[in-house]
């Protein structure tokens, strides 16, 4: 194992109820596994509405908190990148501020995690860091760095040579997709339990925010449904979701036994003993391929349709648009009896999509 003792690494990320919280938690995955190699990672978030800065400190990783986001709307320019208004500043002031929290402080590598920034913004800060890494998955914009991770299915190194300088590292495809470790050390337990697919165990996960009450919306079309009498639903919510007392209420009166977990910290554990996922399409399509679980990724935000096309194409996934069509399709499978060929050539086809183990590919790339 490389080591890495004295080395400061800091990360530019933050989550909101616009944002989402998948651009945190998978730094803070890749923070964990730095600092599990000796060194020592910061954090650089602004307090959005549905920010997680006390759940990265939780994690024992410092925050440095910047002003927070402005109150009135922010003049764009043509040139800025398609979500700068997620920022909550300028890339100007937003550079000012990440360059005065560090007070001086020079770190060895400087992670950025946005959507927001671009290349203006990295070019601002090349003076505070050793080298600079980007974490992205839309190859929409020009970046200034050292090395580039872009988990994406399909994703190959002509859709960024444009957009990187020559010297660039690319890091693409599932295979360095940053999983907590629990994922692949449940991965062989999971797969084993899938050899005799049957339909028992639900899962629901439809973002940490889930502004819009994906959820809601699905567990209504499933009350409603003609589902397996032995079927239990377990869904989980971020804290921070807006819906969640009112799905709380709604599960309770659910028609099958309905669970809703809040702030999990074993869904490792929680997937393997799944046998069927309806989810959001982001991050959490990563865990769910690591263990083989069959899924039906619903798409909630513009930027997840490409990324869950690749996945209907590899067979990992269904893809719909809508609660209603989900269960629709998953009502017809139960009824031609289908479900069962459907959960086992999906599952098949998910397993081979990632290991894992992207986190320590990372890490022994910036460690080198």
């Amino acid at each position: 194992m490389t080591d890495a003792s004295f080395l400061r690494i800091a990360f530019r990320v933050d989550a909101a109820l616009e944002i989402g919280t998948g651009h945190v938690m998978r730094c803070l995955t890749l923070a964990d596994a730095l600092r599990a190699r000796g060194a020592e990672c910061l954090f650089l978030c602004r307090p959005h509405p549905g920010n997680l800065i006390e759940q990265i400190a939780s994690r024992g990783h410092r925050v440095l908190t910047l002003a927070p986001p402005q109150a009135t709307a922010i003049s764009m320019a043509p040139d800025d990148p398609v979500h700068a208004s997620w920022l909550g500043a300028s890339w100007r002031e937003d550079a000012a501020q990440t360059v005065a929290a560090l007070a001086g402080e020079h770190v060895d590598w400087l992670v950025i995690d946005h959507y927001a920034l671009d290349h203006r913004w990295e070019r601002a800060l090349r003076p505070t860091c050793d080298r600079l890494m980007v974490m992205d998955d839309l190859a929409d914009r020009v970046h200034d760095c050292d090395l580039l991770l872009d988990p994406s299915l399909g994703r190959e190194q002509a859709h960024y040579e444009p957009l990187v300088p020559n010297d660039a590292v690319l890091l693409l495809g599932p295979l360095h997709a940053l999983l907590r470790p629990e994922f692949a050390a449940y991965r062989a337990e999971s797969l084993a339990s899938r050899k005799t697919p049957t339909l028992r165990h639900l899962l629901v996960t439809m973002g940490g925010v889930d502004q819009d009450n994906a959820t809601g919306n699905l567990l209504a079309a499933l009350d409603v449904a003609a589902l397996p009498p032995e079927l239990r639903i377990t869904a989980v919510m971020g804290p921070h979701a807006p819906w969640l007392r009112e799905v709380e209420a709604q599960a309770a009166l659910m028609s099958v036994p309905t669970l809703v977990r809040v702030g999990v910290d074993d869904m490792a554990r929680l997937m393997t003993q799944s046998d069927l996922a309806i989810g959001a399409g982001g991050g959490t399509s990563w865990e769910r391929c690591c263990l083989g679980l069959p899924s039906f990724v619903i798409c909630l935000a513009q930027n997840q349709f490409g990324m869950a096309a690749t996945l209907q194409r590899s067979g990992a996934a269904i893809v719909t648009i809508s609660p209603t069509e989900t269960i629709q399709l998953l009502v017809e499978q139960i009824a031609t009896g289908s479900v069962t060929s459907f959960l086992a050539r999906t599952s098949e086809a998910a397993a081979c999509i990632t290991d894992g183990l992207g986190a320590n590919r990372a890490c022994d790339r910036m460690l080198v």
